[in-house]
């Protein structure tokens, strides 16, 4: 069954080319008969016609990593499944022999001894197709043939295809060459059905200078050194997608382990980096262990290498058998890496590890499934860390990542989980929160509605049963459905084929709950929608529990049933969507709002369920569907708050509200207030790590210390410059512990000016001394936090400088509030410059997403889409479009703040506010509980 699965590649579009192609033969014999199909028909389609399809590539490559240059022959054995004259294949920026070119029938272990080889009539590069197109005199014979092509292509600097990176070796500067093929780039290297679904093996040979390591997806069978150059070959892969081939051809060390059934695993970095390899090759030994447990299947090849390439454009790609990461998302370093970099490197390896099994075992049919390898590995990762590290608590840190999901999907310019993919071109664009995050949260959403028993049996079956294969969608929705019963389908596709998802407004009503759905928009505007919401509430205590599924507008609950003391009743709190583990916001009545106020306040609500209350009320007010001094109320219950979940986020919506309050009320502040709400935290945490504190409250100084240094508390930034300044003196100080470096050189550039250079100055030099990558990577995301325009120039135009890896520069778009109008006409002035680098991968993005969203006006909108009228392609058509609706969001919260401000002070006064005179330059303080505008 999976092997004819495995050479099928879309039997079904084989069988309807067929047909197509027997309706257009001359009535004569079948002998020297023609097909009448031009090759002008094989343009412009998005995808490959499957008159043949590959089963097995042999690819030999020769890279010079001198010249950048590379030479390659490949011979597919492939089945022609339909009457044709052509062969149509994928190939990109290759210069092909088209001499070399022929097809041999039958295959050579055929047994039919009496071979025939044909060569081409004709050998079409249709260059902007991205195809190669074989035009032979006669229809080709039904059944195995080989089909064999000699070719030549350079070694790019774009990180994809197959591509040089470089570094140093004692101090020389050195290429190695690394592939990257996903989504589609396998046509770069080598031509080849560049398509998930037309599965086969690969047999890879490689010729390289003999002092260097060469690595592939399969193990070493033989390696023949002749002079300066040697030859590696290796064994046969089993079955896969052509994205998931891999080559790296470099000088490595290396560190490795076996897993308890004998599985090699190795982690390669630069020459001298070894020790920083040891903590992810622990991690990737024990994720193995804990995935052939959950999916009831061990791991499929004999080996698993995994890595660090310093120029690469995705932070990790799961390529068969060899892994590759950018170096911060694999290496640890003991002394100089945070507890977040060691997270990283768990949930990073974790995620590309079960790809392993869920992508590259069982691999979508086609791009539009993209959710299925990404939100499923995505979910997984947490569920991998979680056993890992208990104690790290990392599913409280998931919903970092949710709420940046329901934040794209809140947008207007969203797109459904499972979104229509034409072509490959197409893919980048939704390598995005959806695919990844709301994925991964609505697979989480499923496994607690169905049982963490239930899911676990029912998903090993699915993988079963489409091991070496191709599945979609359905395939896995019906593996669950037959696992537990319930209407899976139906249930989840009301959340994968729409886009958008619900607010539940919640209301009592007569000792009642009334219950009603719509569609949440960002915005506040309406939205059309209707899901099948999965609702777990909670009602005065979290024993008494209630979940069902939300159908119908309204649907009404009994409190009663809740909670046995009727009296009670009216000062219970009630909580929905408890865990946040559904993809859900909710919007709760004056009455039972207050009610969680008070819970909050008192400490009966979990760290989880604190974070969900904040960040849906933020949402609301940010759609104005909830008063600005309604949230203020609601952030004085945590005033007292330590959990690193809820303070990560309430720091990420300060900035947000600094940013879009100055725009407001230019001459405003609501530093006080958020200065005042974190200090408490900070104190407690101090600024030296304490023996025996967790993992979070290691993560959390840093951004505690950052939020103070950011809002300009004096106390903080004094501290910093001096623990700086002893770090100058001695790189090893105590004193600077790598959790708060990343605030020190934010508070370092808060001081700093066109007068006062003296710290931008310093963390360059340390950055140009320093060779870990994380370390760089903190210096270049503080250089542009200066509140002086002249020196946010200097640093974003640090950042295009050769001193910055290509990938890098991305980590400083993140400017202060004060350089935001710097950042956008920087962008404008070297937006040639930046579209030519960066502009063929999704890096592109960043660069708009980072610098556009930011601003909270509609004149600047207007501008914004005036720009980029004649500069807008595919690759960031999307993006930009949300980006132009984050601003109207961001300009429409300000005008109600204005209005807010303008015509309710006196209400205001009335309340929990005292008001100073009405004049708009003015800053938010709190004080014994209340809120007060000062002048």
């Amino acid at each position: 069954m999976s092997y004819i699965k495995g050479i099928g590649c879309g039997l079904l579009l084989a069988l309807a080319s067929y047909i197509y192609i027997r309706s257009r033969r001359r009535p004569d014999s079948r002998k020297n008969m023609k097909v009448m199909v031009s090759m002008e028909e094989f343009k412009g389609q998005p995808r490959l016609p499957k008159f043949a399809v590959p089963k097995r590539y042999d690819i030999r490559l020769k890279p010079n990593l001198t010249t950048c240059k590379f030479a390659g022959s490949v011979a597919i054995e492939l089945k022609v499944v339909a009457d044709t004259s052509f062969i149509v294949l994928n190939a990109a920026e290759l210069s092909i022999d088209t001499t070399s070119v022929s097809f041999t029938y039958p295959a050579a272990h055929s047994s039919n001894s009496k071979q025939q080889v044909l060569k081409p009539l004709k050998v079409d590069v249709v260059e902007e197709d991205e195809i190669l197109v074989l035009n032979f005199a006669d229809t080709l014979p039904i059944g195995l043939g080989l089909l064999t092509i000699h070719f030549q292509g350079s070694l790019n600097d774009k990180m994809k295809g197959f591509y040089i990176s470089t570094y140093e070796h004692n101090g020389e500067k050195k290429n190695m060459a690394i592939t990257q093929f996903k989504p589609d780039d396998a046509r770069r290297c080598f031509p080849c059905w560049d398509e998930p679904a037309c599965k086969a093996t690969f047999k890879i040979t490689l010729d390289v200078p003999s002092e260097l390591v060469a690595l592939s997806n399969m193990p070493i069978i033989e390696e023949k050194v002749v002079g300066d150059l040697k030859t590696v070959s290796y064994q046969e892969s089993p079955i896969m997608s052509t994205y998931l081939v891999a080559i790296v051809v470099g000088l490595f060390d290396y560190v490795e382990h076996l897993t308890s059934d004998g599985v090699k695993v190795r982690v390669y970095c630069q020459v001298g980096k070894v020790n920083q390899g040891k903590f992810a090759l622990d991690v990737a030994v024990r994720t193995l262990e804990f995935y052939k447990e959950y999916f009831a299947m061990p791991y499929s090849l004999p080996k698993l290498e995994m890595v660090a390439i310093p120029d690469f454009s995705f932070g990790s790609m799961e390529n068969y058998g060899l892994v590759t990461y950018y170096e911060t998302a694999l290496l640890y370093d003991v002394q100089h890496s945070t507890a977040a970099d060691k997270q990283r490197v768990v949930i990073v390896v974790a995620h590309e590890l079960a790809h392993q099994w869920f992508g590259n075992l069982v691999t979508m049919e086609w791009w539009t499934h993209l959710w299925l390898n990404e939100g499923f590995a995505t979910w997984v990762s947490y569920l991998a860390a979680d056993c890992l590290f208990p104690q790290w608590r990392v599913w409280t840190q998931f919903h970092d990542d949710y709420t940046e999901g329901l934040g794209m999907d809140g947008l207007r310019v969203s797109h459904p989980i499972e979104v229509k993919i034409n072509q490959a071109s197409e893919i980048d664009e939704i390598i995005d929160s959806i695919s990844y995050i709301k994925g991964a949260s609505v697979i989480r959403m499923l496994q607690s509605y169905l049982g963490a028993a239930c899911f676990q049996s029912s998903l090993a079956s699915y993988v079963k049963k489409f091991a070496w294969s191709n599945a979609n969608t359905k395939d896995l929705w019906a593996a669950l459905e037959e696992g537990s019963g319930e209407p899976v389908n139906k249930l989840m596709n009301s959340w994968t084929k729409q886009k958008g998802y619900p607010v539940v407004s919640v209301k009592v009503e007569d000792k009642k709950l009334v219950f009603e759905q719509s569609r949440f928009l960002a915005s506040g505007s309406h939205g059309d929608g209707q899901w099948i919401v999965p609702i777990t509430l909670c009602c005065g205590s979290y024993d008494a529990r209630k979940n069902f599924l939300l159908q119908t507008n309204p649907e009404t609950l009994d409190m009663k049933e809740l909670m046995s003391e009727e009296s009670n009743l009216a000062s219970a709190w009630v909580k929905l969507n408890v865990d946040q583990t559904g993809f859900y916001r909710v919007k709760y009545d004056e009455d039972l709002e207050a009610r969680l106020r008070n819970a909050i306040e008192n400490k009966y609500l979990s760290a989880t369920d604190r974070f969900g209350i904040l960040d849906d009320s933020f949402a609301l007010c940010m759609a104005r569907q909830k008063s600005f001094i309604s949230f203020l109320a609601l952030l004085n219950a945590y005033k007292e708050e330590l959990e690193y979940t809820v303070l990560s986020t309430l720091i990420k919506i300060s900035y947000k509200v600094d940013r879009i309050t100055a725009d407001a009320a230019p001459g405003s502040s609501v530093a006080s207030f958020f200065i005042e709400l974190f200090l408490h935290s900070a104190m407690k945490l101090g600024w030296e790590p304490k023996t025996g504190e967790s993992h979070q409250d290691a993560m959390l100084r840093g951004e505690i210390l950052t939020a103070l240094a950011v809002f300009g508390h004096n106390l903080t930034l004094e501290e910093a410059s001096r623990r700086f300044d002893a770090f100058l003196d001695d790189r090893n100080t105590p004193l600077l512990h790598p959790d708060i470096r990343k605030a020190v050189y934010v508070a370092v550039m808060r001081r700093v000016s066109t007068s006062n250079r003296f710290g931008y100055e310093d963390l360059l030099r340390v950055y140009r001394e320093t060779n870990l990558r994380q370390e760089k990577a903190r210096i270049l995301s503080s250089l542009t936090s200066s509140p002086d325009p002249n020196i946010t120039l200097e640093a974003l135009n640090f950042l295009l400088s050769s001193e910055v890896r290509t990938q890098d520069a991305v980590l400083g778009l993140a400017v202060s509030r004060e350089g935001r109008e710097t950042a956008w006409s920087w962008l404008k002035n070297y937006w040639e410059h930046i579209s030519k680098t960066w502009g063929s991968g999704y890096l592109i993005t960043h660069f708009i997403n980072s610098i556009v969203s930011p601003f909270a006006s509609f004149e600047k909108a207007e501008e914004i889409q005036e720009f980029f009228a004649s500069r807008t392609n595919s690759k960031i058509a999307r993006t930009l479009k949300q980006s132009i609706e984050r601003v109207h969001i961001n300009a429409y919260w300000a005008q109600g703040f204005r209005i807010e401000l303008q015509n309710h002070l006196a209400r205001f006064s009335e309340r929990n506010f005292v008001v100073l005179p009405q004049k708009m330059d003015a800053k938010i303080e709190m004080l014994e509980g209340y809120c007060i505008f000062v002048l």
